[in-house]
């Protein structure tokens, strides 16, 4: 695994250190079907990033958010999203960040997240921990509701009547609620601690394989919002420190279930 995530740290950099010489400097912009936006940034970033994972495992499969999508008859995956946090990119704010995360036989195995404002690399892997530019980091041990802070997910327009009615049922119970606009600057708070929990229901798999990976190494828990067991193909998902995670998600739980009851008597 040592091979596998030197390559997806050396590709986030690289990628991430291209996207911070070029903020501000964006060509085209591109309106992509789901209303969501890409730049010629993005699309650049990703092909670095998928020049250098084939160069280094030609046989893995790859899957990027602009496109990118190779050999997926593979055990391995590459999920890659160049620049998370793109509309954040767009409109001058500097809360952006390169993903990777690497699944074998769709088990989160390794991931890396590099926030180029900051230079701050994170990464982690299945029974290696996580590390945020080579010191060891762990979830929060914050254990009660009322003392956390969490990240919500910044997308309500996609379904504002249920996510309204979760995050009015959450906000009421932590201490305060975040929306930063890029999975990977959330996830990466929550695998060193600095946020309790992440709660998203449209996040997409680019959007989370490396947070997965490296919140799951960091010690943390996570649970689609389907109830299952989070796997690469999810949409949507809570994640957090073990000490709070049951009490969140019964909460996010609750309230989906009870628009759902709604929804059925109309």
């Amino acid at each position: 695994m040592k091979d596998i995530l030197g390559v997806a740290r050396a590709a986030a950099l690289e990628a991430g250190d291209f996207l911070l010489n070029n903020f501000g400097k964006i060509a085209e912009i591109e309106s992509k079907k789901d209303n969501s936006l890409a730049t010629n940034l993005d699309k650049e970033a990703e092909a670095m990033i998928v020049d250098r994972v084939r160069a280094a495992f030609p046989a893995h499969g790859i899957v990027g958010e602009e496109g990118a999508a190779l050999n997926p008859q593979s055990d391995y995956a590459w999920i890659i999203d160049p620049l998370d946090g793109t509309h954040n990119f767009i409109r001058g704010l500097n809360i952006f960040g390169v993903s990777i995360g690497v699944t074998h036989k769709n088990k989160f195995v390794a991931g890396a997240i590099y926030m180029p404002q900051e230079k701050e690399l994170y990464y982690g892997e299945a029974g290696g921990g996580a590390f945020k530019n080579d010191a060891k980091i762990s979830v929060s041990s914050t254990a009660g509701l009322g003392e956390c802070s969490i990240s919500f997910d910044s997308s309500i327009r996609y379904a504002p009547e249920v996510m309204t009615g979760a995050l009015a049922d959450i906000a009421v119970k932590v201490f305060n609620v975040r929306m930063l606009g890029s999975s990977a600057r959330q996830l990466s708070y929550v695998a060193e601690g600095k946020l309790d929990v992440a709660i998203e229901f449209h996040d997409r798999p680019w959007d989370f394989a490396a947070g997965a990976a490296i919140v799951a190494a960091a010690g943390g828990k996570m649970i689609a919002l389907s109830g299952e067991e989070l796997k690469p193909g999810d949409v949507g998902y809570i994640m957090g420190n073990p000490c709070i995670f049951d009490e969140a998600k019964t909460v996010i739980f609750s309230a989906i279930e009870r628009y759902r009851r709604a929804k059925g008597r109309r």
